[in-house]
This record gives structure tokens, C-alpha cells and sequence, in this order.
């Protein structure tokens, strides 16, 4: 079988029956596709990267817990890769024991680190002596449960029968209507053509820390009329008070606002890495302001070249 001829793999943070994985279900053709099952937000990347895979879908925002800071770093300062999509999931949590085992059994309860504290109201209302342990992934939790090393495992419901559960509670979550996105990743390529309901992702690094450069990134956008949906810091590494600023805003780089805004970023900051541009889950149209849509910029362009040329219109 050539390269070719083989089913596409997606790498995704595994083991079976994480949300992740059912993320990744809801994409065409992917319940037929090779699944490459990873222990870490890093081996998932990896795999990306190295060809063990040709997509992978990781977390990257929670509408509780706010970002994956993980995913942020990896795609921030790793060898380059390119969001192509984005999936939003609903995420609902259950409470998976070994069958038989009542609410007054549970002395460990296991979970990743994103979903304990999105059930924490409810776990100190109904197993208050129960101690928390860290799992890489909720369905490696359950997993464990099932081998006996821990009483219960915060997880989707859907999870129980792959690992031999029972659910003894459902919608044990805090936030009622928590949703969790995903991104769909490729490695680096041209960008998915516009749909006219787009998002585009930078990462900018400010070259030295000044009064005003974060005013400086935002003026590119603002005057230009994109609506920033995402900006997280992160520290570069280099150093206290070195940070870079994940963005992701509405528009396609192949706009005329986006690709202005993006060049202006260029020249005001040390570095820009270019994430990806793609198809909004939500397909929500921006509000493309006067004075900002493509013909706008063609125009002013054209009405420039007109005066530097000596014959003004």
C-alpha cells in the first residue's frame, strides 16, 4: 500500500473515550480514518510532526477553564503547524465508579486536570473526604478506575462501557453548557480558502518591553476594524517580563483588513508565527465595518498610486 492508498490518521489525546476523541468524531470520514491515540497534548503534536499522523485535533479553550496553556505553548513556540478547523463539544461530566461502589466508597476520585476544577462545587457538596489525583486524560482516569488504583473518574458518560463502568452521577458539572474547542491541525501548508465566516490565529512576540506595545498590536487591529475573539499572554521562557500574545481574531489572511493588520504586526514586533487561518465553528459572518472591506483598501490603493503618479482622480 502506498502512501496514497492508505487511510488518513489522526493523531488525538487518548486513550479511547476522552473528548477529544469524540471531537474528532464529529469530523467527515474520521470515524473511517486510522486513530492514533496519544498520552499527552506533546505526543499528539509529535506524532503531527514527525508523520506518525496527518491531522490532529487537541483542546485548546474551555468556556470554564479558559485556554489549555499546553496546546498554547507547543503551537506558540514548536516546530510550526497550522490550525485547518475547529470544533466546539459540549462537555457534560460523569461520575465513573466500578459497579457496586455507592457515593460513602469514594475516598479517590481521578480526572485531567481541566475537569477537576469544573466539578469542584459538586465534589465537595457530595464526597468531601474524596482526594483529587491528576490523570493525563479523563479516559486514562476511568481506565485507572477500572484497574483499581483510584474509586472514581470524572469523565463523559459515554466512556463507562469502553472501560466497565457504571455512571453513579451525570451532569455533576458546576457551569451548566460548558463547551470545550478544539483544534483541527495540519502541518504547515496554504491555508483553507476564505468561507466568509473566519478566524485567524497569530502568535506576536513583543521585542522589548515598553509603555504601550501592547497598545501598539491592539492599534493594528482596531484601526482596521477586526474584533479580537482571543488574546492570551504567555511567558516566552527568556526570562521575567518576556511574554508572547496568542491572538485569534475574525477575518481570513487573505482579507485586505486581516493581511494590513498582520503586516503591521510584522513591523511593531520582534516576531509573528502565522497559526492559521479557518472556518469559525460557530460560522458567525463578522460585522466588516465601512472603510474596511477589500474593495475599501483596492480603492485607497489605487486612489495613492494615482497622486505619487501625477494624475490624481
Amino acid at each position: 500500500m502506498t502512501a496514497d492508498d492508505r487511510p488518513a490518521r489522526y493523531a488525538y489525546l487518548g486513550p479511547q473515550g476522552t473528548f477529544t476523541e469524540a471531537a474528532l468524531l464529529t469530523l467527515p470520514g474520521a470515524a473511517e480514518a486510522e486513530q492514533v491515540p496519544c498520552a499527552t497534548v506533546p505526543a499528539v503534536l509529535e506524532a503531527l510532526r514527525n508523520g506518525e499522523a496527518d491531522t490532529a485535533v487537541v483542546a485548546l479553550e474551555n468556556s470554564v477553564e479558559g485556554s489549555v496553556p499546553t496546546t498554547l505553548d507547543e503551537l506558540a513556540t514548536g516546530e510550526p503547524l497550522q490550525i485547518v478547523g475547529e470544533i466546539t463539544l459540549p462537555v457534560s461530566f460523569a461520575l465513573l465508579v466500578r459497579p457496586g461502589t455507592a457515593l460513602d466508597d469514594i475516598k479517590t476520585v481521578a480526572s485531567h486536570p481541566i475537569a477537576q476544577p469544573q466539578c469542584r462545587r459538586w465534589l465537595l457538596e457530595n464526597v468531601p473526604h474524596a482526594e483529587w489525583r491528576a490523570a493525563t486524560s479523563n479516559a486514562e482516569a476511568a481506565q485507572h478506575v477500572a484497574d483499581g488504583h483510584y474509586d472514581a473518574a470524572l469523565a463523559g458518560s459515554f466512556a463507562a462501557a469502553r472501560y466497565g463502568l457504571s455512571v453513579l452521577a451525570e451532569d455533576i458539572h458546576d457551569v451548566a453548557d460548558a463547551v470545550t474547542r478544539f483544534v483541527v491541525l495540519n502541518r504547515p501548508g496554504p491555508p483553507p480558502a476564505p468561507t466568509g465566516t473566519d478566524k485567524t490565529t497569530v502568535v506576536a512576540f513583543i521585542g522589548e518591553d515598553h509603555p504601550g506595545a501592547l497598545l501598539e498590536i491592539l492599534t493594528e487591529f482596531s484601526v482596521r476594524g477586526i474584533n479580537l475573539t482571543l488574546i492570551q499572554s504567555r511567558p516566552t521562557g527568556a526570562g521575567l517580563g518576556s511574554y508572547l500574545f496568542w491572538m485569534d481574531f475574525e477575518g481570513h489572511v487573505s482579507d485586505a483588513r486581516v493581511g494590513e493588520a498582520m503586516m503591521g504586526l510584522r513591523r511593531v514586533c520582534a516576531d509573528v508565527r502565522f497559526v492559521g487561518s479557518y472556518a469559525r465553528a460557530d460560522r458567525v459572518r463578522p460585522d466588516i465595518r465601512r472603510g474596511t472591506r477589500d474593495t475599501d483598501f483596492t480603492e485607497a490603493a489605487s486612489w495613492l498610486t494615482s497622486i505619487r503618479t501625477g494624475r490624481p482622480s
